[in-house]
């Protein structure tokens, strides 16, 4: 018999994927399609939960076709971005409000109160998470206060995240959250196992309309016939940071990644120890398998990819981001300009939301060069400074494993083994989020007897080996610290 196929569902903030794998790990084919962004108001950002299930499935049938039909796959698996919240009608399936995205900060008010009230210590220490309108429990409870097709469901009204939603969907009404996902909700203890009474009081959540906590790997219902011609197991969850960790391989403690897209989010496993951060990093759960957990800190970054599409469209210094490597090295050095690309704030570890951008050192020498150059010299002083304070939390980095769009560019790669003197490691297929998925999946369905065993489908890849010397990387950190030192609040 020939071998099994792996489908992942890759369901992302712009665009939704159905991937198919070979069971060892090659990605064979891959279908996508974008999705709808609503922005009602400023600040607000919406997803037609609808649109994301049947462009979702639209994709997924193609890659069943593809696969020379159902009874070709072995298993599902899905990873989503996180924090975003569906509410849907029980009976008929059918989402009551659009979907409230991970971006949206229309809570800000109500988290506000929350920090002003004291509860941020006890909600870090409890969830790992920090009060911010980014997690899901704000976002459930102005929905239920404000959407009166919500508000009024009662027993009807089921809540999850976007992988809780498809699962429903094509299962025809299973309802389950992964523990990586439920993690980010802020309703779930670290070191709980299902939805925190306390926690759901606090935040005015109706537990009854919650899905049930499940593992990330296991059984999870198999899809409707009628869909694919033929049931498919469901067999891995996961958000898609903690995927995204799973697929490099990041299975040690110590062992981190850096996921480059629009910003940069950067994690480190933590193995069983509950986190607790100094920084503000936040903590998470990577996985949970049977009685085997796993840990993470987060750090993330405001600006990597967004800075290069600044420069391109705001700046118009470069015509497409891959001009912006070749002008890097065009020059042997930034000739004295350094950037502090805080056109959004400046996130982890210095959170500061207010500050604003500064290019610094520019003399008539600076060309376009030199300011591309010190742009993206800047994401590897952004990631030096997340360094820091991973090692200062307990998490020292001894290499660094990079994936996302951005991590194509070797300048890029190679700069930020420079300044974090380790190695940088970036695999042949960078879409290590749909891979972590597939792994998961596929331990989940029995083709692997653990992660580490499931590991053997990551790609060999590159390293970039540190080779600048100490005295250029002191001169880079000191004028980097220097900007940090004299940062201008927004206006």
């Amino acid at each position: 018999m020939s071998e099994p196929y792996i489908l992942v569902l890759d369901e992302g903030t712009t665009s939704t994927r159905a991937m198919l794998y070979a069971s060892q790990g090659t990605r064979i084919a891959t279908a996508q399609a974008e999705l709808t962004q609503y922005y009602p108001q400023p600040g607000w950002v919406e997803h037609d939960a609808a649109e994301i299930w049947e462009r979702t499935l639209k994709c997924a049938r193609q890659m069943v076709e593809r696969a020379g039909g159902a009874s070709r796959i072995a298993a599902i698996g899905i990873t989503n971005q996180r924090e975003t919240i569906v509410a849907w009608d029980r009976k008929t399936g059918e989402p009551l409000a659009r979907a409230i995205v991970w971006q949206d900060r229309r809570t800000a008010d109500r988290c506000a109160d929350l920090r002003e009230a004291g509860l941020e210590p006890m909600l870090q220490e409890a969830t790992g998470l920090v009060i911010d309108p980014y997690f899901s429990a704000t976002k459930i409870r102005w929905m239920i206060d404000h959407v009166p097709a919500v508000g009024d469901a009662g027993a009807g009204l089921a809540l999850g995240t976007v992988e809780s939603w498809l699962v429903w969907k094509l299962t025809g009404g299973c309802h389950v959250s992964d523990a990586s996902n439920a993690s980010r909700t802020q309703l779930v203890r670290l070191d709980g196992d299902s939805w925190d009474q306390g926690l759901c009081d606090l935040f005015g959540v109706p537990r009854a309309a919650l899905p049930e906590i499940v593992d990330n790997a296991g059984s999870f219902g198999s899809t409707l016939p009628d869909l694919f011609g033929g049931p498919i197991s469901i067999c891995g969850l996961a958000g898609d940071q903690q995927a995204a960790m799973i697929g490099q391989s990041c299975l040690h403690p110590g062992e981190a990644k850096a996921t480059l897209g629009t910003g940069a989010f950067i994690l480190a496993n933590m193995g069983p120890v509950i986190p607790v951060s100094r920084h503000r990093l936040l903590g998470t759960l990577l996985y949970r398998i049977g009685d085997r957990r796993a840990y993470a800190l987060e750090g993330s970054l405001f600006a990597a990819g967004s800075l290069i599409q600044w420069l391109r469209d705001g700046l118009g210094l470069i015509v497409q981001a891959a001009d912006s490597e070749a002008l890097a090295r065009s020059v042997p050095g930034n000739g004295g300009v350094f950037m502090l690309p805080a056109l959004a704030g400046l996130g982890a570890p210095h959170w500061r939301p207010d500050a604003t951008g500064v290019i610094a050192g520019l003399t008539q020498g600076s060309t376009r060069a030199h300011v591309v150059r010190a742009a993206l010299e800047s994401i590897s002083h952004q990631v030096h400074d997340l360094a820091g304070a991973f090692a200062s939390d307990g998490a020292p980095w001894d290499r660094l494993r990079i994936d996302g769009g951005m991590s194509a560019n070797d300048w890029i790669a190679q700069d930020m083994a420079d300044m974090l003197d380790i190695p940088v490691e970036r695999p042949a297929d960078v879409e290590t989020t749909a891979l972590g998925a597939a792994m998961l999946a596929a331990v989940g369905a029995g083709l692997f007897a653990s992660l580490h065993e499931a590991s053997a489908m990551r790609p060999p890849g590159a390293q970039f080996m540190p080779a600048m010397p100490r005295e250029t990387r002191q001169y880079r950190l000191g004028g980097w610290q220097a900007m940090l030192r004299h940062m201008t609040p927004a206006s």
